[in-house]
């Protein structure tokens, strides 16, 4: 059985849906949305809303309390591809406050000349705000694109101290 539980933020609710206390998804949208994506196993698994998912309610408290580095007590698992896991493992060594481009991100992922397949992992990223996606910017600076909105990832990089 699977727990899904709605995190108020400053920036609007993030869904989340987890397995005990690994995340399965989280994301600004919908429940909808993140079931869609879900490993096929885990679409057809029962979902038991709670208020409150244990220790990572908790870290969420932590993060949008001032400890930007909560989050990465959080564990996590998402189906995709070799490139996209080891991407997404990448983006979660980007510190808060820092960002690095789709192409370093191709880079760390194992892959360089692979700058689309890591804006595809970007965008397949479904375990968002702890798999940072958002520090993951253009070449040159620019923000790049976000599933939940530019204002969502300007907000959050702007509140981890990237932008002022």
């Amino acid at each position: 059985m699977l727990t899904q539980s709605i995190y108020r933020t400053p920036i609007g609710n993030l869904y989340l849906i987890a397995h005990d206390q690994k995340l399965l998804a989280a994301g600004f949208s919908n429940f909808a949305n993140l079931i869609s994506n879900l490993d096929k196993n885990d679409r057809a698994s029962k979902l038991n809303p709670q208020k409150k998912i244990p220790v990572i309610t908790d870290l969420l408290n932590d993060y949008f309390e001032g400890n930007l580095n909560a989050l990465d007590g959080i564990s996590v698992s998402q189906p995709g591809e070799r490139f996209s896991q080891a991407a997404w493992r990448a983006m979660r060594k980007v510190a808060p406050g820092r960002s690095i481009s789709y192409a370093e991100l191709a880079k760390r992922a194992g892959s360089p000349d692979a700058v689309r397949a890591a804006g595809s992992a970007c965008a397949r990223n479904l375990i968002a705000l702890v798999v940072p996606c958002h520090r993951i910017v253009k070449t040159g600076g620019g923000l790049g694109n976000y599933a939940y909105g530019l204002k969502v990832k300007e907000w959050l990089l702007r509140y981890e101290g990237l932008l002022k």
